[in-house]
């Protein structure tokens, strides 16, 4: 025994100063140095599947994963493997990372402001197809002038504020004229209309979330009536996420979904949403070490306030 504890120590010694990596696919949870962010593959593709056969029961809707659950292009090729059309990023360098992996097909869904940026976000359509979404005239005209400079053409989205009042024009007219602008602008392309409300989805009652899309749709068709009223198609309606998708998809609104979480989930989505959420396993796991017990009632572990997210609770413990 002896023996081998001390061969297995020298392992250790000698991969740690060899500067190798803390673990690897396939290694045993007693092997993993922590504090480390752990993935349950099994569960990870039990998720993918999962969600591949809810889609397919909304006929023509698309599922465009949100990558900034993961920012991980090798989990977004395995998403667009089971049947995503590209992956919605929030940020440029979201994007960035996720081209220069290989992903092909990007909505950036949020503003990107400031040429300097939008220099960068251009570049990007000389490697894939990028969408960006506007919610007011200068940025659009920005948009325009950083994709003539890169000679490439970049597909805006009007973000439409459907109850979230965050970003997004309002409902109506506000988003035809935007529209409007932008077919009359070289370098863009109008491609549709966003319409998500990020607070729809921690709703706990499954009930309720559905009452709460149930406005974002009214919003969203009293919006799509002025696009046909001004002769303006809208080929793309996207929205939604991992709590209230199936409500979108059902819609006959929308086109195009966002869920993102559920490829994780969380410890927020464990509380009480019923189905289908509940249906996703939870993937992701923050493994620590205990190391130290106070009396039997105090247990401190190696992973702090810097290794967990506490923005909706304390973690799980599994």
């Amino acid at each position: 025994m002896r023996v081998s504890i001390s061969r297995t120590l020298s392992k250790m010694a000698h991969s740690i100063a060899s500067g190798a990596k803390p673990c690897k696919v396939g290694d045993k949870i007693q092997d993993i140095y922590t504090p480390a962010l752990v993935v349950d593959l099994d569960g990870l593709y039990k998720n993918l599947e999962l969600m591949k056969t809810s889609m397919q029961k909304f006929g023509r809707v698309n599922l465009r994963p949100h990558g900034k659950a993961h920012k991980c292009p090798e989990i977004a090729k395995l998403q667009v493997a089971h049947g995503a059309v590209g992956i919605c990023c929030q940020t440029l360098t979201e994007a960035e990372s996720m081209v220069a992996g290989g992903i092909k097909n990007i909505l950036v869904s949020n503003q990107v402001i400031g040429l300097p940026k939008l220099l960068r976000l251009a570049a990007l359509a000389r490697d894939a197809d990028i969408s960006v979404c506007v919610d007011d005239e200068d940025n659009l005209r920005t948009v325009s002038q950083a994709a003539e400079n890169c000679d490439v053409k970049l597909g805006v989205v009007v973000e439409v504020n459907v109850g979230q009042d965050r970003c997004g024009v309002e409902p109506g007219k506000a988003a035809v004229s935007l529209a409007q602008v932008a077919q009359k602008l070289s370098g863009v392309e109008f491609r549709g209309i966003q319409c998500y409300n990020g607070l729809n989805q921690h709703i706990r009652e499954a009930g309720d979330r559905k009452n709460a899309v149930a406005l974002v749709v009214t919003k969203t068709e009293d919006t799509l009536k002025h696009f046909k009223a001004g002769g303006i198609e809208c080929p793309l309606v996207t929205g939604g996420g991992t709590g209230t998708y199936t409500y979108e998809a059902a819609s006959s609104i929308f086109n195009e979904v966002q869920p993102g979480s559920y490829v994780f989930m969380d410890a927020d989505y464990g509380r009480d949403h019923g189905s289908p959420v509940h249906d996703y396993l939870h993937t992701l796991f923050v493994l620590s070490t205990v190391q130290s017990v106070t009396s039997g009632k105090r247990v401190v572990v190696d992973a702090g306030m810097k290794a967990v997210s506490l923005d909706s609770g304390e973690p799980l413990i599994y």
